[in-house]
């Protein structure tokens, strides 16, 4: 065990403490509750393993927020400091001093000297002024080779896992509420398609596959798959990657990349926490929600068991007069994970990570449009079901310098949804929709994180997934199949990038991605007739893609840079139902430039602010639109052009508060493409599902309120602008042009709070997505926000 040392340098005192964690540079869980100065440098010093003085005895009695969160130990004694109106001073590299801010000193000598006779003796001088610490590093892991945030030479957003879990766990639309680049579409959860960058391919969830990669850990939770939208439970944080990220991740990722971190067993602690909560909608039912964590060592510094487990119940809003049902839409979701970590050497780990998550939807969340309520006019029982299931093995460790990492992952999802396709004749008619996948995906790689001069990443990736989509039409007196399809896809993948500092402040990126590609498949419950075109369509078939990338990184000042990037991404192609036929849709691809600034650290230095600004060209997009039988199919619709303005930051508006804003302005173009007296009706369009313009909002207030008891609070609006549904006209209806908002407030300490929470403040009923079943695109629908909702929750810790 390392001694550690606190003192406080007051006439006639010293505290020393004991600790047992060693000291580091790299980001660790922190938790540090609200009291004294002195104690609280105590409970972090016991915490990083670091020795922090304290110069003087009247600044170690003053009172301090907790501290809570994800990073270094150099960043946790500067929040430290910020918090006591002090100055750390960073005297080794696990050691530093906390000293009285001089100006504070000068301005409580001139105070003592107005209230004390001339006759007493004068304090003691102020301390000298002394250089500041260095600047905490903010290591960004989607990177693959751990690179500060400073060096890193694209778009990235970070969210931390207890900003998510405030006021209740939640799914991906606690991200889309925090990013303005990220957007999703409305069809309900377990269903939606996600979208970054104003990258968005169509509003169904069809063979193709997403334009966001998004990954657990390393490995990508699907491959063609929609969001399974994941509880954002017992998380790290959530790292978005603005795209193309071809090169790193393959691909996939024209738009960008979404990587949930979890937290990792620890192996020498116990503790459980969990929360519970209840909440009330406007115009619709309660719900209710549970979440618990737990962490259990096995044997001692060598296993631990972590496990995680959330329950949700979300009530409905939607009515259905023709079926005489009120609040249909009611949501249940399940959702477990586990992760068992061995630690095989000193620095080499294993880890078993196994989830879970089923969501069942009643019916659908569409309404009529144009109407005060919230009225559907849909005439059956429609809704979804949505399993996920996900295992990984991770081999992590160091070969001298070198770090090693393969993941190894097998996914299986099951989407079956049901859509309203009544008609004059046939009053309850329901087209059935399944969508089955399954992945198995593969990681290797090396790395060495960027030193003195180089830097570099190289790896191996395999996925093998295999996808199955079959349709039917169902009424009490007809049961019928149509056409179905089978797409299979096996990728083999070599990478490398690598960075090289030309100068102290300028470096320069390389990196380049190969993939091999070999497409399958076939179509499904079609006739004999069809069979010899079938066959000619669904022989297998190779493509191959290289995917280049360059950077340039500039660091204008200590806490300011500016790079230069351009990179590239790819889909490859598959088979789509039209009618009933199966026909090929071919391979997009994208290449993007982009030049961006960053200032500061996000939520660490008092001001904050990223630039992008990016030109996207995108070749043969995959896209959605409306068959002739009025369902929806898969065609490449022509080349894009897309330009994205995306800024982001925060101000300290006091100790206490903070401004914090995004905001995202697209403009896009669709050349015209083969099928324009189809689709376009021979005009251009814009790329669909993105509003022109979103931007937000938001308030984040902390302070303690006595001894044991912190205040927290968040307030956030944000404005979706307008976009269009998809391509075609029968598509081409406006959606968006709302406001959302929200609040949130936490009283309590680190074992036991309370949280009270507001959704949809102004009750706004909004569009979200305006197509609910492809069946009736003449009756006007849209999907409305959640009504005005509260929530009120306890969550506790022992």
């Amino acid at each position: 065990m390392r001694a550690l040392t606190f003192l406080v340098m007051a006439p006639v005192a010293a505290v020393v403490a004991g600790a047992s964690y060693p000291a580091s540079a790299q980001d660790r869980r922190i938790d540090v509750p609200a009291g004294t100065l002195g104690d609280s440098a105590i409970a972090l010093a016991r915490q990083t393993g670091a020795s922090i003085v304290v110069n003087g005895s009247a600044l170690a009695t003053r009172r301090v927020a907790r501290i809570q969160g994800t990073m270094s130990a150099a960043e946790a004694v500067r929040r430290l400091a910020r918090q006591a109106n002090a100055r750390a001073v960073r005297v080794s590299s696990t050691a530093w001093r906390l000293d009285p801010l001089p100006a504070r000193a000068v301005r409580s000598r001139r105070s003592t000297r107005s209230a004390t006779p001339a006759s007493k003796p004068a304090p003691a001088p102020a301390p000298s002024p002394l250089p500041a610490a260095p600047p905490p590093v903010i290591v960004v892991t989607a990177s693959k080779r751990d690179l500060p945030l400073k060096d890193l030479p694209a778009q990235v957003s970070m969210i931390d896992g207890d900003e998510l879990s405030l006021g209740g766990v939640g799914g991906t639309e606690k991200i889309t509420q925090r990013l303005a680049t990220v957007s999703s579409t409305y069809l309900g959860s377990g269903r939606n398609k996600l979208f970054i960058r104003g990258i968005a391919d169509s509003s169904f969830t069809g063979p193709t596959q997403a334009t966001v990669g998004q990954y657990l850990g390393d490995i990508r939770l699907s491959y063609n798959a929609p969001d399974p939208d994941l509880r954002l439970s017992d998380l790290e944080r959530v790292e978005v990657l603005e795209g193309p990220q071809g090169t790193l991740y393959g691909a996939g990722s024209l738009g960008g990349i979404i990587r949930l971190v979890p937290n990792k067993p620890e192996l020498d602690s116990t503790f459980a926490n969990g929360a519970l909560g209840g909440g009330l909608t406007q115009h619709g039912e309660g719900s209710v929600d549970l979440g618990l964590i737990a962490n259990l060592p096995l044997v001692t510094d060598t296993a631990a068991l972590r496990v995680s487990f959330d329950a949700a119940s979300e009530g409905g809003y939607i009515d259905k007069p023709f079926l005489d049902r009120t609040d249909v839409n009611r949501t249940s979701i399940l959702s477990g994970r586990a992760t068992l970590r061995v630690r095989v050497a000193p620095d080499w780990t294993i880890d078993l990570v196994g989830l879970g998550q089923t969501t069942n939807a009643q019916d659908s969340q569409y309404a009529a449009r144009n109407q005060a309520g919230y009225d559907s006019a849909a005439r059956v029982r429609e809704g979804s079901v949505a399993d996920y299931v996900h295992g990984q093995f991770v081999v992590d460790g160091h070969i001298g310098s070198v770090r090693l990492r393969s993941s190894t992952a097998v996914a299986s999802q099951t989407l079956e949804e049901r859509y309203d396709a009544t008609t004059d004749a046939l009053s309850d008619r329901v087209f059935v929709q399944r969508n089955r996948t399954r992945m198995i995906a593969h990681e290797t790689r090396l790395w060495q994180p960027i030193g003195e001069r180089f830097g570099w990443v190289a790896g191996v990736s395999l996925v093998d997934n295999r996808t199955e989509l079959n349709r039917s039409l169902q009424s009490s007196s007809l049961r019928s199949a149509t056409t179905g399809v089978l797409n299979t896809v096996a990728e083999g993948t070599v990478y490398a990038e690598g960075s090289y500092r030309l100068r102290d402040n300028l470096i320069a990126t390389l990196g380049g991605r190969y993939s091999l590609v070999r497409l399958g498949g076939a179509g499904e419950d079609v006739s004999l007739a069809l069979a010899i075109e079938r066959a000619a369509v669904t022989v297998s078939r190779h493509q191959s893609a290289f995917l280049p990338s360059a950077s340039l990184v500039a660091e204008l000042a200590p806490r300011t840079s500016f790079y230069l990037r351009y990179q590239e991404g790819f889909r490859p192609g598959g088979l789509a139902i039209e009618g009933n036929f199966v026909r090929r849709f071919d391979r997009d691809d994208a290449q993007a430039f982009e030049v961006g600034l960053r200032h500061g650290l996000p939520g660490r230095d008092p001001f904050d602010l990223a630039l992008n600004l990016s030109y996207t060209r995108w070749n043969d997009i995959q896209a959605d639109f409306i068959d002739t039988f009025g369902l929806p199919t898969t065609a490449n619709i022509g080349d894009g052009r897309v330009w994205t303005l995306s800024a982001g930051g925060g101000v300290l508006l006091s100790p206490d508060l903070r401004l914090t804003g995004g905001l995202s302005v697209n403009r896009s173009t669709i050349d015209e493409p083969p099928l324009s007296s189809i689709l376009l009706s021979g005009r251009a369009s814009h790329v669909p599902n993105i509003a022109e313009v979103s931007g937000r909002l938001g308030l984040e207030y902390s302070r303690p309120i006595n001894h044991d008891l912190e205040l927290d609070a968040r307030l956030w609006g944000s404005y979706i602008g307008k976009s269009r549904l998809g391509i075609g006209p029968e598509l081409g209806d406006l959606q968006g042009d709302y406001l959302d908002s929200g609040l949130t407030v936490r009283i309590g300490n680190e074992r036991l709070g309370g949280t009270l929470s507001l959704t949809n403040l102004a009750d706004v009923k909004g569009n979200r997505f305006a197509l609910g079943t492809p069946f009736a695109v003449a009756r006007a629908q849209e999907t409305p926000l959640r009504p005005r909702t509260i929530r009120v929750g306890v969550d506790f810790a022992f």
